[in-house]
């Protein structure tokens, strides 16, 4: 058994393909445990003890229960349209980016998009931008002027596992360093 592939595989019926284990999500992007149990079952062995070590170990707090404990949802990352209720919140001065070096000519010309995603995700310090940035090949950080996008009408949201949600980044408020930080253009 496996965690790291039945945890990939979790991330992606949770928050792009429920159907492939059989499933469905509510408008919320809720899924009963019972039914995600069966469904994930039918590719690997799991079962309510590990799931839960699963959602407990995962550093990325990527899922999350119900209060009940009968329902789990993928924080956030969800290419699929679904309201994971979150809540306006006002960022810091800064926030950042990290993706891969191939993704930087695309960037600096249209800005941060969610591709494919409902958000942009976003990072409260480089060190975990940089790590994001990995695994894309060799990482770039950006960073984004998110107290400025506030002030000028833009609005943030803060998901449960603290990553900061926007629906874009213009370029304006992008300022790119290879491994290093650099001054925000502004």
């Amino acid at each position: 058994m496996n965690k790291s592939r039945i945890s990939r595989y979790l991330s992606l019926v949770l928050r792009h393909h429920p159907e492939a284990a059989g499933i469905s999500l509510d408008r919320h992007g809720w899924a009963e445990v019972s039914e995600l149990l069966t469904g994930v079952s039918r590719k690997y062995p799991i079962d309510r003890k590990l799931l839960d070590e699963i959602v407990e170990e995962d550093e990325k707090q990527r899922y999350s229960y119900s209060p009940d404990g009968t329902k789990i949802r993928a924080s956030q990352g969800h290419s699929i349209p679904v309201d994971v209720e979150l809540e306006r919140a006002a960022p810091p001065e800064y926030l950042w980016h990290g993706t891969g070096e191939k993704s930087t000519a695309s960037i600096d010309r249209q800005g941060l998009l969610p591709m494919g995603r409902l958000y942009v995700h976003l990072s409260p310090d480089p060190e975990t931008a940089v790590k994001v940035g990995r695994r894309h090949g060799r990482p770039v950080v950006y960073r984004i002027s998110s107290g400025k996008m506030a002030e000028d009408g833009i609005p943030f949201w803060r998901s449960e596992n603290g990553v900061w949600l926007v629906k874009n980044v213009p370029v304006k408020y992008l300022r790119a360093g290879i491994g290093k930080m650099t001054e925000s253009r502004e």
